[in-house]
């Protein structure tokens, strides 16, 4: 098996831990490259094993890029969302049994973490590393990393976002949204709105969106409508897409995705709505033309 045989055998899995620790697709990407790149010039001889190896080398590229980006994101122009990521068939977060830990919501528990916390809490409670494994990776003894272990768990456990897993319900609020937006009709889309909404815009300064997070159901369908109303808006299509592992919705203009907006179901209804809109945030969509 040659050296780029190797790499493309566990790449699935070497994103896959990136973008959990970065919440990032481009970040991710650049992390697998330098990955490549130390892989390639290793002595591979004395590589026993290679996964392990791999792992080990993008969990701390990682882990340096997370630790230089958290006093850019400090410094970010109103609030920071992750960027979305398509996870239909063929993508590499298609694990649905992995599903919650790569979604919006616990991505964004995720950034509340250290990132030291971030990446033993990944290794441990998504891949199932052993403590003695991600001491090896981290370079740090065992007992700290037990320590660490349990401390993200219980920082996880304590705002590890309530949803309802019932895709049925989901895809017909999705298709009733859209349905509402495109038609500016207030009150079909307060129907469909938890009393204890949120909504959360990234723009990063780029593009217009709210700088604070929206409450309640009549602020939050006021200023979605809104925004659609907009001359700006002209020519956006909404489109039910699988993001981060559940169904949300694609915003599209002469097939570029412009937006990607998911959420948390609820009690039957949509709460915690996350509307990313920021154009250096969205390169994980695929071109919508067709």
């Amino acid at each position: 098996m040659t050296e780029t045989d190797v790499y493309l055998e566990h790449r699935r899995l070497l994103f896959a831990t990136a973008y959990r620790m970065l919440g990032s697709v481009a970040d991710a990407e650049d992390v697998l490259q330098d990955a490549w790149l130390q892989w390639h010039t290793a002595d591979r001889a004395a590589v026993r094993n290679p996964r392990a190896y791999l792992v080990r080398t993008v969990t701390n590229l990682s882990l340096n890029r997370l630790t230089s980006a958290r006093a850019t994101r400090e410094r970010y122009v109103g609030p920071w969302l992750p960027e979305p990521l398509l996870t239909a068939p063929d993508t590499p977060a298609e694990e649905t049994e992995m599903a919650d830990t790569v979604s919006t919501a616990m991505l964004v528990v995720l950034e509340t973490l250290t990132p030291v916390e971030r990446a033993v809490f990944v290794l441990r409670e998504v891949f199932g590393y052993s403590h003695a494994e991600i001491a090896g990776i981290l370079g740090r003894p065992e007992p700290t990393v037990r320590q660490t272990a349990h401390r993200a768990r219980a920082h996880v456990q304590s705002r590890r976002p309530r949803f309802d897993a019932d895709d049925t319900r989901r895809a017909e609020l999705t298709t009733r949204f859209i349905e509402a937006c495109e038609g500016g009709d207030l009150n079909a889309l307060l129907e469909l709105l938890a009393p204890d909404v949120t909504c959360w815009s990234d723009g990063g300064g780029k593009v217009t969106a709210a700088r604070r997070p929206l409450h309640g159901p009549d602020h939050v369908a006021r200023w979605i409508l809104g925004v659609l109303a907009k001359p700006q808006s002209a020519g956006v299509r909404m489109r039910p897409t699988v993001l981060n592992g559940q169904l949300g919705v694609v915003y599209v203009v002469g097939g570029t995705p412009v937006g990607a907006l998911t959420f948390d179901l609820v009690d039957g209804r949509m709460r915690d709505l996350r509307l990313q809109v920021n154009p250096e945030k969205l390169s994980g969509l695929r071109d919508f033309s067709r």
